[in-house]
């Protein structure tokens, strides 16, 4: 891991934790390590959930069949003008874009439990990708500007 491939953060963090919804508490302690008194209240709030969302997702999704022991890598990285977040999986290939093509079909229908995750994402986020990296592992990024 780095610190989001930039150089020019103000403060960065870097951890791994199992692939359990139980870490999310520990996912979010993490988080408020970078926390400011500058930071609109609003866009903090919705990084926090944009954080658990990914996180979230990782866990129930891409690391659905291994071992909790899996580790679900993130790196989250502040600036004076937004926040970024990495958050890497170990989970096989996941076509997002075809996904993200579908996914305001799917939000409409309400009849479906769950599976709002990436609209969730998309709507709070300034950027969101998610790409296969080295082969053997996965990365969302989202990026956040701050209002």
């Amino acid at each position: 891991m780095g610190t989001c491939g930039l150089s020019n953060a103000l403060k960065d963090v870097s951890f791994s934790v199992d692939s359990d919804l139980e870490s999310l508490d520990s996912v979010l302690s993490n988080l408020e390590q970078l926390n400011q008194p500058w930071i609109p209240r609003k866009d903090w709030l919705q990084f926090k959930i944009a954080l658990a969302e990914g996180f979230t997702n990782a866990v129930r999704h891409a690391h659905r069949y291994l071992p909790s022991s899996t580790s679900v890598d993130i790196e989250i990285c502040l600036f004076t003008q937004g926040i970024k977040m990495l958050i890497w999986d170990y989970g096989p290939p996941f076509d997002f874009q075809k996904f993200v093509d579908g996914s305001e079909k799917y939000a409409r229908n309400e009849l479906k439990a769950g599976g709002q995750g990436i609209p969730v994402l998309r709507k709070i986020s300034d950027h969101l990708s998610y790409t296969r990296v080295d082969g053997k592992r996965n990365c969302l990024t989202v990026i956040k500007h701050f209002s």
